[in-house]
């Protein structure tokens, strides 16, 4: 994010960063103050498809946080934009219901809407066998797991895919921005990966510059591709109140691994990854937020709101959004 580096932000990003490292509770303590962005630009300059509409379908169908109407309406609108038909998918997965879909995103899918139920695995075996065999000939899946519990509820489908979910908390002092849980992903720091949708068709649709709001890490399969690329100085802890104090301590300058001697290196794991699966590609993502775009509501006198995902200024995650539906359904080869 782009924030000014005095006192007064900072303490704005700090807590801020307790709400995104909360949201394991479906950011029960702020709900009321997150909203969608609906003044966010969803419009697409050079639209890919006129003539076709690819299905993309958009799963609501497991307790999803994220859906049309809501987080990730952004999204949706902004898809259609650039010509996708976009629907969202109301019942398991199953054979016949996948059979005329280009594009299946599911995001934050939860075993159950309640708390105790919702790192219970999402999807039955049966449904993890049809997405793995509808990717093997030929679609393409969208998987978005953020930290704990989605990592958990998610974790039976990514690896049907050889993506391991770490269903933790992801922090990089270094490699951060304002805040060690806003992780940026760029070419001045490497951390980029050398894929085409990170390429682009295009000078104007090349990435640069990633940011991610705290999520888990992945590990990249045989074969696939880091996105998102995590270095030296990343690391995963397994709570938000661990979370909380490696932040309060990193913004205060002091020694973050007094607060968590035991929080573990996830360097060379990634929070995305691209791969081809069979006839069909896979992109997983250990962050959802980046895809959605969203205002924090501030109730303090004088603070102002606070943005995540596409709509924070200098970072490229509207680009990126489109690249990987390009990517997912060829239009980037």
């Amino acid at each position: 994010m782009q924030y000014e580096h005095n006192f007064g932000a900072l303490r704005r990003v700090r807590r801020f960063a307790f709400v995104i490292l909360g949201s394991c509770a479906y950011l029960a303590a702020s709900s009321q103050q997150v909203f969608t962005d609906n003044d966010f630009d969803v419009s697409v300059t050079a639209p890919t498809y006129i003539r076709e509409h690819p299905r993309v379908v958009i799963d609501e169908a497991h307790h999803n946080l994220h859906t049309i109407e809501g987080h990730y309406k952004p999204l949706a609108h902004l898809l259609s934009n650039d010509g996708y038909q976009v629907e969202p998918g109301m019942t398991p997965f199953a054979a016949p219901e996948l059979r005329s879909v280009i594009v299946l995103v599911v995001s934050n899918a939860r075993g159950g809407a309640a708390p105790s139920s919702a790192g219970t695995p999402a999807f039955t075996s049966s449904e993890c066998d049809a997405v793995q065999q509808w990717v093997r000939d030929g679609g393409s899946l969208l998987l978005i797991a953020d930290h704990k519990p989605f990592g958990d509820a998610a974790y039976n489908l990514a690896m049907r895919f050889g993506v391991e979910m770490g269903r933790g908390y992801v922090f990089d002092p270094k490699n951060s921005e304002g805040n060690p849980t806003f992780l940026v992903f760029s070419r001045e720091n490497g951390l980029l990966g050398d894929n085409a949708l990170i390429r682009g068709r295009n000078q104007a649709e090349r990435i640069d510059r990633l940011v991610a709001f705290t999520g888990q890490a992945l590990s990249i399969p045989i074969g696939g591709t880091a996105l998102m690329k995590l270095g030296p100085s990343a690391y995963e802890v397994d709570s938000p109140e661990t979370g909380h104090a490696i932040a309060r301590a990193t913004l205060r300058g002091q020694d973050w691994s007094k607060a968590d001697p035991g929080a573990r290196s996830v360097a060379g794991r990634a929070q995305g990854v691209a791969l081809e699966y069979g006839l069909g590609r896979v992109i997983i993502a250990g962050e959802a937020a980046m895809f959605s775009a969203q205002i924090l509501k501030l109730d303090k006198p004088g603070e102002s709101d606070l943005r995540f995902g596409m709509n924070v200024v200098g970072n490229q995650d509207k680009q990126f959004a489109l690249n990987v539906a390009h990517w997912l359904s060829r239009a980037i080869q």
